[in-house]
């Protein structure tokens, strides 16, 4: 049994064209739309690679810091601090 509800806005080409494979199946679009998707996901095409989402997640970690200091004004002062620290980095 169906209970949860999702809906998006296509363009006027897309809906036509659900429509029309939806009768030339003889199915009702809602059907039509749960099949492609239940076909996506079984494919592990969608969300399935564990491994992947590791590797993405560590190769984004690299990005992520913390600015640690005894200031207290220093997140008031990050642009400044960010600033001096290049100029330092590479002489600009």
């Amino acid at each position: 049994m169906k209970t949860e509800v999702y809906s998006w806005r296509v363009s006027a080409d897309l809906k036509m064209n659900l429509e029309r494979e939806a009768q030339r199946r003889n199915t009702s679009i809602s059907a039509l739309l749960d099949q492609a998707a239940r076909d996506l996901l079984n494919k592990g095409e969608v969300g399935n690679d564990d491994e992947e989402q590791r590797r993405l997640q560590e190769a984004a970690s690299q990005c992520f810091g913390s600015w640690s200091g005894g200031d207290p004004r220093g997140s008031e002062k990050v642009r400044e601090t960010v600033r001096q620290r290049l100029r330092e980095k590479y002489g600009r």
